[in-house]
């Protein structure tokens, strides 16, 4: 065997390597140093701020600091060739959503949770935190001295999360909403002067709401309907064993009679849609009325639209973006309110670890199967996503953020806004409080790892 002498280019790899090992780690110290800090200031022993002043802040993050961050960042690298572009971003929120969902049944088929967590146990596994959480290592990553990534880091980074926002806030509105629905043996039927009602037979409405459900999505609880807290699909699809179906009437049926005895035989236009449409149809358009999809315009995606619209128009563009851009003063007045994104986030999520894990009843095989399946599973597998579409000519060639962002969307824990959902269906809310503290305190670990692996794998693109 022979000993080759020392190659310097061997001396230059060895450093760009341990650089590439700072680049990673050092980013996400910085983030952990401000979330001890929120965990500091927000500990119970210590209380030094109350809990009311972080809601308050993450008030002030979710309508004004985020959207001002995605507005400016967004709106001045968006255009339409890079719409064109970046279309597979947004789709890749989709594909790892998906991803996760099958992982998570998997879980759930050898962890064996409680039967009313099984549907829990596949969202908590699904759906990750591809907004705030990733927003903010981006943030910290592009400001750390030598990252890999160049001058427009920060800007590219941030406005390629933003512009897949939008698809992360429609799954939890439609499919995370409906999933989240408590399960029907949560419910009896209590018969009270002829009227038939659901009572919810756990205390779970009634746990008082912690800082987890006001950390992303603050006033969630202020979007309870009247079936927010009621097995609404259930009871619309399925019979219950015992009852029968006039216990559960056909909400649209009982509308459309009322209206028919009202006129007096005249048959309304809806009731004759009823009369026309297949049972199966008529299930699905009355699940689709209660879904809250209204509720998508909240100030962050709101700000999305603002940018994408004024990012294609390239006369509103020059007026807002620019050095000699006539409005210039308001987009700079923006980039400094948007600079209180990543300390405020993190210092929010310290206040809700410090708040502990509640009880949970799902089971510690369960809670074990879901971080390590997200955490750990997950990432690889986005590796194997990525680098199929970079195979396939898919992806941006030569953009190592872009590649980065897509990666980072498979890594990230489960996202906060699941607990306000519990919260807002009176679903497994000690359940979600619990795992989503541990799955962050794991994923220091977990993300240090693998943004060092996704560095290293992007050097060799």
């Amino acid at each position: 065997m022979k000993f080759s002498p020392r190659n310097p280019s061997m001396d230059s790899n060895v450093r760009s390597e341990s650089e590439n090992l700072l680049s990673a780690v050092v980013p996400l110290m910085k983030l952990l140093t401000l979330t001890l800090i929120g965990l500091i200031l927000a500990h119970p022993k210590t209380q030094l701020v109350p809990r009311a002043t972080f809601k308050l802040l993450s008030k002030l993050v979710f309508a004004l600091f985020l959207p001002c961050l995605i507005f400016v960042h967004l709106g001045e690298s968006i255009t339409l060739d890079e719409i064109l572009l970046w279309w597979f971003v947004p789709f890749n929120v989709i594909i790892s959503t998906l991803v996760g969902c099958i992982l998570g049944y998997i879980v759930a088929l050898i962890c064996r949770p409680p039967p009313q967590f099984f549907r829990f146990t596949i969202i908590m596994t699904g759906f990750g935190n591809t907004g705030n959480l990733s927003i903010a290592i981006i943030s910290s990553v592009c400001d750390s001295k030598g990252n890999p990534f160049g001058h427009d880091c920060r800007r590219t980074g941030i406005a390629y999360v933003s512009f897949a926002q939008w698809v992360a806030v429609i799954l939890v509105y439609t499919l995370v909403y409906h999933m989240m629905e408590p399960p029907m043996e949560y419910y009896e039927i209590v018969s009270e002067n002829n009227e038939i009602e659901e009572v919810p037979i756990s205390s779970t409405t009634n746990i008082s709401r912690p800082l987890l459900h006001e950390g992303e999505w603050p006033g969630m609880h202020d979007k309870e309907t009247e079936h927010s807290k009621t097995p609404f699909i259930a009871r619309v699809f399925m019979s219950i064993s015992g009852s029968s179906q006039a216990s559960f009437p056909d909400l649209d049926l009982t509308e459309t009679g009322n209206t028919s005895n009202a006129n007096a035989g005249t048959s309304s236009p809806k009731s004759i849609r009823c009369l026309a449409e297949p049972k199966m149809v008529r299930r699905m358009r009355i699940v689709a009325e209660q879904t809250p999809i209204q509720h998508i315009l909240q100030p962050p995606t709101i700000a999305s639209l603002l940018a994408i619209i004024i990012g294609l128009v390239p006369l509103l563009k020059s007026f807002f973006f620019g050095t000699d851009a006539p409005l210039s003063f308001i987009t700079d007045s923006l980039e400094i309110l948007a600079g209180a994104v990543v300390p405020s986030v993190m210092l929010i999520l310290g206040g809700i670890l410090a708040e502990g894990p509640n009880d949970s009843s799902l089971g510690l095989r369960t809670t074990i199967g879901i971080t390590v399946a997200r955490l750990l599973v997950l990432p690889l597998i986005g590796i194997g996503v990525v680098a199929l579409a970079d195979k396939m000519n898919i992806l941006v060639q030569g953009d190592e953020m872009y590649q980065f962002v897509l990666l980072l969307q498979y890594t990230t824990p489960s996202a906060i806004l699941l607990g306000a959902i519990a919260s807002l269906r009176g679903y497994a809310v000690k359940e979600a409080s619990a795992l989503l503290f541990w799955q962050h305190v794991f994923a220091v670990a977990s993300l240090s790892v693998y943004i060092v692996v996704y560095f290293r794998l992007l050097s060799y693109v």
